[in-house]
């Protein structure tokens, strides 16, 4: 059996599919699936396959930062939100980089403008590797 490794409620990752460095996530054990905070989803194909551009505010102090990215679509599923609201949403795979390892993970893309953080890091991503101690805040690396 891996040794799992403590995280707190936020902590730092990247992104580097979509050139996001130190992204401040939520570590939410009650949600399912990750989710990211995208603007402006355009749909298109490439060849035979659904793919998106989206623009990322990867750094919630300066909105005038823009990264704009493309991405495989993996599937468009419908979500419960945390004020119980359904809504389909696409869902992209992406490699993310958080105590040193790499694994790729599902994102669904959404609205999180009212959250306080772009991203929200649930237990599908976080299964077999970390344990989530909800007193601490950046255990892995301070920001």
């Amino acid at each position: 059996m891996n040794k799992k490794i403590i995280v707190g409620n936020l902590e730092l990752c990247d992104l580097p599919d979509l050139g996001i460095i130190g992204l401040h996530v939520r570590v939410d054990t009650g949600a399912a699936t990750s989710s990211l905070h995208v603007d402006n989803i355009e749909e298109f194909k490439l060849e035979t396959e659904t793919w998106i551009k989206f623009d990322i505010h990867p750094d919630i102090h300066d909105v005038k930062k823009l990264i704009r990215c493309k991405a495989k679509v993996a599937a468009k599923r419908k979500i419960k939100s945390s004020t119980a609201t359904s809504q389909r949403r696409y869902v992209i795979e992406t490699n993310i980089v958080m105590a040193e390892q790499v694994w790729s993970i599902e994102l669904t893309l959404t609205d999180r403008s009212e959250m306080s953080y772009l991203m929200l890091f649930g237990r599908e991503a976080m299964a077999g590797r970390f344990l989530v101690d909800p007193e601490l805040e950046y255990a892995l690396k301070a920001p």
